[in-house]
């Protein structure tokens, strides 16, 4: 409980840090459709990992236990921007669900027990609403999660506790993935970590792979740890024989691992829920990012977009002008905030995303600062 606490000050230290730097505009920038979807998230999740603190030191002086207080942390590394500070936040929870998970078997007491599996619940919640806010990912990947002892959760947590406490347990050799770019299916990675880029030599070192619902991790050599085809959180190790290691904490050999584990996301059945929640862009000619963040505009902006278009604007109906199944709509006389934004198909008759003919509308205001969905920019 000792452990949980300070884990909790960790989470909720470092929620407290991001939305205290970051404003509005970073939130907009980094692919959010309105600010208020992720920070009023981070808010939520802050308070319950403070309130969880409370309740965990409140407990440990109850039983005549001292709380490990005055721990400092420096998070300077996740704080560069909010792509990062999401991408950091996905790997904080998913350390709490398996810190927590992997904790139940130092538990004997149905009461405190209780208590953890509370936390833990929670946490999880945490991890799905973090999965979705990164856009690429399932929000439940798997039907079960892994587990992580707590010398296991201190490889990644230490590199973020500078000092300003003891905490009474060893912690695992830290291990980063030095891959730049985006990682998935196919790619080779490649590692850092103190024990391995020394004596040992790396021919005899091999890379596991361990996923939710799996028995046992998946052994490869260090120098072939290729992904393959999996999706979602995964936890890497380094260990000194290609014994795939077992999928639970009480049998998994700890003498055998050399480095980690850490976190790698790999991120390949995207739901709509998070592009949804965070319209990062897609794909346009040669490879452009279009725009797909929206604003309701105006009927008179509207007519001025579509003049200096030179193209006529097409008539709002119930069913698609080019046989597609979108439907065109225009934005209301009235100019309410919360209508839908224009949406409609090519006026040439193309076929939706095809290329604009000569009198097609290209999307994009005479200034270039209104970009209509569906429409390809020039």
């Amino acid at each position: 409980m000792q452990f949980a606490d300070v884990l909790e000050q960790l989470e909720s230290t470092f929620y407290q840090q991001a939305i205290a730097k970051f404003k509005d505009a970073d939130f907009t920038a980094a692919g959010f459709p309105s600010s208020q979807i992720p920070i009023e998230q981070f808010q939520s999740i802050q308070a319950d990992e403070a309130t969880h603190s409370v309740v965990l030191q409140a407990a440990l002086k109850s039983f005549g236990e001292t709380p490990i207080t005055g721990c400092q942390f420096n998070f300077d590394s996740a704080l560069t921007d909010v792509a990062t500070m999401a991408a950091t936040a996905r790997v904080v929870e998913t350390v709490g669900v398996a810190a927590y998970l992997g904790g139940a078997t130092l538990i004997t007491d149905p009461v405190l027990l209780t208590a953890a599996g509370s936390i833990l619940t929670v946490e999880a919640r945490h991890q799905t609403i973090l999965n979705v806010l990164s856009s690429t990912g399932t929000a439940i990947p798997a039907a079960f999660d892994f587990a992580f002892t707590p010398s296991e959760v201190l490889a990644l947590a230490a590199p973020f506790i500078t000092g300003g406490c003891e905490i009474p347990i060893p912690a695992n050799t830290p291990l980063a993935i030095t891959n730049t770019g985006s990682v998935g299916p196919g790619t080779l990675l490649t590692f850092s970590a103190s024990t391995i880029n020394g004596t040992i030599p790396q021919e005899s070192l091999f890379c596991q792979m361990l996923l939710g619902g799996e028995a046992t991790s998946i052994p490869l050599p260090l120098s072939q740890c290729i992904v393959p085809d999996i999706n979602g959180p995964v936890a890497i190790f380094i260990t000194s024989d290609g014994q795939a290691l077992v999928n639970n904490v009480r049998d998994r050999a700890q003498n055998k691992i050399v480095a980690g584990p850490t976190l790698a996301f790999i991120d390949t059945k995207p739901q709509m829920l998070g592009q949804l929640s965070r319209l990062i862009g897609t794909p346009g000619a040669n490879g452009a990012q279009v725009s797909t963040s929206t604003r309701t505009i105006s009927p008179a902006e509207a007519s001025a977009i579509i003049e200096n278009s030179g193209a006529a604007a097409p008539a709002a109906t119930d069913a698609p002008v080019d046989g597609s199944e979108s439907t065109p709509i225009v934005a209301p006389a009235d100019g309410a905030s919360d209508s839908t934004p224009i949406v409609a198909p090519p006026s040439n008759g193309a076929a939706a995303g095809s290329s604009p003919g000569p009198n097609a509308f290209v999307g994009k205001s005479a200034d270039g600062k209104i970009t209509v969905n569906g429409w390809k920019t020039s």
